[in-house]
């Protein structure tokens, strides 16, 4: 999707316009410290068009004598990114030297950037507006992102102004992201499968800064595999370049098939990991865990079982998850991540009969019952599969508020028990009949 970013200094409502336009109603601040929003993107749609939004607010760093380098970093960057930029300002205090700063580079943008005269809240600040031409663009918009007046003819000038929406048509070959940490064999990984050196590799974390596609052939099936920028935690994100490394990260996730977490078989699983993990979790894609330099490790007889066993018991409920161990580096078992990946991506496709679905809940509820829901039976009375890729299941009963999450969590287990679904996660709707 076409990728739209506002930019802007601290305090004048990128955050609350970022919330009003993603039409997010949870706050983006994260109360961990240094750590400034749980999500650094979201998506909008606007008149049957669809594109990512990014904020970059809250990133400056709060030294002083950083600040107007950060800023100009950061705008450059946008300016490398983004479709179209949103420069956002404050009405109420008017220009600041830091505007006019901002303002000197995006007039060397290509892109459109649209000037966003946040805080309009009445007719006197809306005229106030007016000031902002002075900065030298086309297109200054007077809006209130905390009451929403003015977004309206303010998006319709963003969906004009957007590329056209690629139709090129796709032609279903599995799109497979490799994720994780700086520095854990990404590139090497990618460029084991292709066979040539088609990422720069070196001993330096974040050498890589973008997310390159390349297509392969596997046992005669086309494959398309996503190279990503590493993921570190984001309060040691302190260049502004790491933060879109992540970014195209996080992308590369959404669009793809299914996400292979790489993890150091050196330093084990960490709490890192399985927080993205969570994230590719949460966007329903496929999982594998591809456990690298497995070369490295001095082996007992149960080595990986026991390997296994402890990352497994770190994972929680996502021990759905399968595990390859490889080396990148001498080649060993490494295009085994490839076969399960496909296997995973076959999971995903997979449609389960609307009858062997219910004879397996009928037998799943008979050996352990919902619970009673003030003072009622609970009875699931129906069940199919509304969609695939990812599998959507609905139950049909007469009090689905009485499902609670440790029942829920049983009947996904049966599921899994019954019909695989390996690396799979699945979604659960219970409904009234």
């Amino acid at each position: 999707m076409a990728l739209v970013a506002i930019v802007g200094r601290p305090n004048v409502g990128k955050s609350t316009l970022f919330n009003r336009l993603t039409e997010s109603r949870d706050s983006i601040v994260h109360d961990e410290s240094g750590v400034t929003r749980d999500r650094l993107y979201g998506d909008v749609e606007w008149n049957g068009r669809t594109f990512d939004l990014v904020d970059t607010g809250g990133l400056v760093p709060r030294s002083a004598e950083r600040f107007e380098a950060a800023i100009r970093e950061q705008v450059l960057l946008t300016v490398e990114e983004a479709d179209v930029i949103l420069f956002v300002v404050d009405t109420m205090t008017g220009i600041t030297t830091v505007d006019e700063e901002v303002a000197a580079l995006l007039r060397r943008a290509e892109q459109p950037v649209f000037v966003v005269a946040n805080k309009a809240d009445n007719a006197t600040r809306a005229l106030d507006a007016a000031e902002f031409y002075s900065l030298g663009f086309e297109h200054v918009f007077p809006l209130s992102s905390i009451s929403g007046t003015g977004t309206g003819d303010f998006l319709d000038a963003v969906v004009e102004a957007l590329p056209p929406t690629d139709m090129t048509p796709d032609d279903g070959a599995p799109r497979i992201a490799f994720i994780g940490r700086p520095n854990v064999g990404k590139s090497s990984l990618t460029n084991r499968l292709l066979g040539v050196t088609r990422s720069i590799v070196t001993e330096v974390p974040g050498t890589t800064r973008d997310s390159i596609d390349a297509r392969l052939d596997h046992d005669g099936r086309s494959v398309v595999l996503v190279d990503t920028a590493g993921l570190r935690k984001k309060a040691r994100i302190q260049e502004n370049v790491e933060f879109y490394a992540l970014l195209r990260t996080q992308r590369a996730i959404q669009s793809c098939d299914v996400a292979v977490l790489l993890v150091d078989a050196e330093r084990g699983l960490e709490t890192q990991d399985v927080k993205v993990l969570r994230e590719a979790e949460s966007m329903k894609k496929g999982l594998v865990i591809a456990v690298n330099k497995w070369d490295t490790v001095e082996k007992e007889t149960n080595t990986a079982r026991d390997w296994e066993r402890t990352m497994r018991d770190k994972l929680g409920m996502m021990d759905y998850v399968p595990v390859v161990f490889l080396s990148a580096l001498t080649g060993q078992r490494a295009p085994n991540v490839l076969d399960l990946a496909l296997k995973v991506y076959a999971e995903r496709e997979k449609r389960i009969p609307t009858p062997e679905l219910n004879e397996a809940v009928e037998k799943a509820v008979g050996a352990q019952h919902p619970p009673t829901f003030r003072g009622t039976y609970v009875k699931i009375k129906y069940s199919n599969q509304v969609r695939e890729a990812p599998p959507v299941f609905a139950f049909f009963c007469n009090h689905p508020e009485g499902i609670g999450e440790s029942y829920r969590r049983y009947m996904e287990n049966q599921l899994r028990k019954a019909f695989g679904f390996i690396g799979v996660p699945l979604t659960l709707s219970f409904k009234k009949k």
